[in-house]
């Protein structure tokens, strides 16, 4: 199965572990992937996964598919299921203080030696998507980026995005109203798209019939990081859904491309 979803060389050329480290005192837990015999110094990349709580971390077997197949181009690989999941201490706060727990990542490469700690690049799926536009107003570490059907703006008003409202609730675990709206535009990075790192070329794909994410995220999020003087590729995928799944092959083909002319 990992064969004829991610390709051989993910199943024969790549190791994935799952690791704990701390970050902010918390046991987190995530993995990392890399290949069997690098050649040399490799270059890092955080992948951050979608989802809130539970719902969305990566089991074994996603792991060693996703991760695997980017260890299979090069790269080293790690991945945080954010604080309080899959066994970890704290709480998942959707773009809060669990910012830290892909932070923290950073760190933890100086502990392979085959880790090129120079290179830095980060991907990031749907939540995944906010968490990376949101570290990338934060730190200049990121050379390059990668989102796919991100979240850009939380639209937190009367006629919220019911999907997105839902995943906030869960996690804050309080009712409307409250700080509500001004929680989401903290985690909206259209509101502070001139803050993103200009030396990040970044590529943004999204599908045109995402009922998750509004396709229009990404669209007003590539024109605010054009005006930012980014270098942006926005790639959107006709009748395409949140997952993208009936692209698989031009998804991950724009990728790989992408890590190797903006990253290696």
């Amino acid at each position: 199965m990992i064969v004829s979803g991610w390709g051989k060389d993910t199943l024969d050329l790549t190791t994935v572990e799952k690791i704990e480290y701390l970050s902010d005192n918390l046991k987190v837990v995530g993995h990392v992937a890399y290949p069997k015999n690098p050649s040399g110094k490799i270059p890092c990349v955080i992948w951050c996964r979608g989802g809130i709580n539970n719902a969305g971390k990566l089991d074994d077997f996603n792991a060693r598919g996703i991760l695997g197949q980017i260890a299979s181009w090069g790269y080293f690989v790690l991945s945080t299921q954010y604080r309080g999941n899959d066994g970890g201490e704290g709480q998942d706060e959707f773009g809060g203080n669990d910012l830290n727990d892909v932070l923290n990542l950073i760190p933890l490469a100086n502990e392979f030696e085959f880790a090129d700690t120079s290179k830095w690049g980060i991907e990031g799926w749907s939540r995944g998507g906010m968490m990376a536009y949101l570290l990338l107003a934060r730190t200049r570490v990121f050379s390059t980026a990668i989102i796919s059907g991100g979240i850009a703006d939380l639209n937190c008003g009367v006629s919220e995005n019911k999907y997105i409202q839902r995943l906030f609730k869960i996690t804050t675990g309080k009712e409307i109203p409250f700080n509500y709206e001004f929680e989401c535009s903290k985690r909206s990075a259209i509101n502070f798209a001139d803050k993103i790192f200009k030396d990040c070329s970044i590529l943004i794909m999204h599908g045109t019939d995402d009922d998750r994410v509004p396709v229009n995220d990404s669209i007003r999020m590539a024109e605010k990081l054009i005006l930012n003087k980014n270098n942006v590729k926005l790639v959107l995928f006709e009748q395409g859904d949140h997952f993208l799944k009936k692209h698989r092959d031009e998804v991950n083909t724009l990728r790989k491309n992408w890590l190797n002319k903006y990253f290696k």
